[in-house]
């Protein structure tokens, strides 16, 4: 089954309507982000800010020192860039309980092209301090991630995708914020992976398996905080990692492993994500090949390293 965690985000949010805490806004995208389903279930609780990302980071604030704990909905690259003073002063810096909600992240945007591609936006909220980011990694997980974040304390960001993905896990699952997830056992080497390469990391071990390389496969939903004892755990059972995530290599999952590993336990890291490009127009499955982000990638860099 296919299904982009953005439409998982809208329905999600139209389950927990009857929540008195929960209220949702958008930026005048909400056919896009989803969340038009919630404005016609509980149009009291749905504010449309119009195209003013800045302000509706404003508003959700002021809601949640209302004692609401709003999501504010938009483009990833509108949201994390356009109001990136809002999130860290007016949000993070009073340590408020608003989730970022960002759908249409990373190249998968396809033919919006470069302008519209945000693959910068995990290393911009990275840095906010506090800030806790999550990237789930199909429609399952989108709701389980919700389901927690309206008991968390503290601001959010909460990555969604625009394309269809399949399914990784078979039911929902309980979600628990700073923790990864083992999908495949192996002791050759570590696929560390986060969002839509989650599949591209499975499929990728399959393939590695008919070679005769035994690879673990590691789903991280939660990049900040960082699953610090798995990363460890990875390292020192497995010689070498590679992260593979829908961003920058810089800034990314990958830097955060990187950074980590090299003070705790230095370790063989490669980084599969995009080499300090912009993304470009193109259908996604084209772009996915052009930029490196493919279950073939991933096989080629593996093989590399188990020479």
């Amino acid at each position: 089954m296919k299904k982009a965690t953005r439409q998982s985000y809208g329905e999600t949010l139209v389950k927990f309507k009857e929540n008195k805490e929960l209220v949702v806004l958008d930026a005048d995208l909400s056919a896009a982000t989803k969340t038009d389903s919630f404005a016609k279930e509980a149009p009291e609780k749905f504010f449309n800010i119009g195209i003013a990302e800045a302000d509706m980071i404003g508003t959700a604030a002021g809601l949640a020192l209302g004692g609401k704990r709003p999501f504010a909905s938009s483009f990833a690259i509108f949201e994390a860039g356009r109001a990136y003073e809002q999130i860290r002063n007016a949000v993070a810096y009073q340590k408020l309980n608003v989730t970022i909600s960002a759908t249409h992240a990373g190249i998968t945007v396809g033919e919006d092209g470069g302008s519209h591609q945000a693959i910068e936006d995990i290393a911009l909220m990275r840095v906010i301090p506090g800030m806790t980011i999550i990237n789930p990694v199909d429609d399952l997980e989108t709701e389980a991630a919700i389901e927690t974040i309206l008991r968390h304390e503290g601001p959010v960001y909460l990555r969604l995708g625009r394309l269809a993905v399949e399914r990784v896990h078979e039911k929902k699952q309980p979600f628990k914020i700073g923790k990864g997830e083992t999908l495949v056992d192996g002791d050759d080497g570590t696929i560390l992976a986060t969002g839509l390469m989650v599949q591209e990391a499975l499929i990728a071990a399959q393939q590695l398996k008919q070679l005769g390389i035994s690879v673990r496969v590691l789903n991280f939903s939660t990049i900040k905080p960082l699953d610090e004892e798995l990363v460890i755990q990875a390292a020192e059972e497995t010689p070498w990692i590679i992260t593979a995530e829908e961003h920058s290599v810089i800034g990314g999952l990958g830097s955060a492993v990187s950074e980590f590993l090299s003070e705790q336990r230095p370790t063989k890291v490669v980084k599969i994500g995009i080499q300090d490009q912009f993304g470009q127009s193109g259908h996604p499955d084209l772009l996915k090949e052009h930029y490196g982000l493919t279950a073939k990638d991933i096989v080629d860099k593996a093989k590399q390293l188990n020479q």
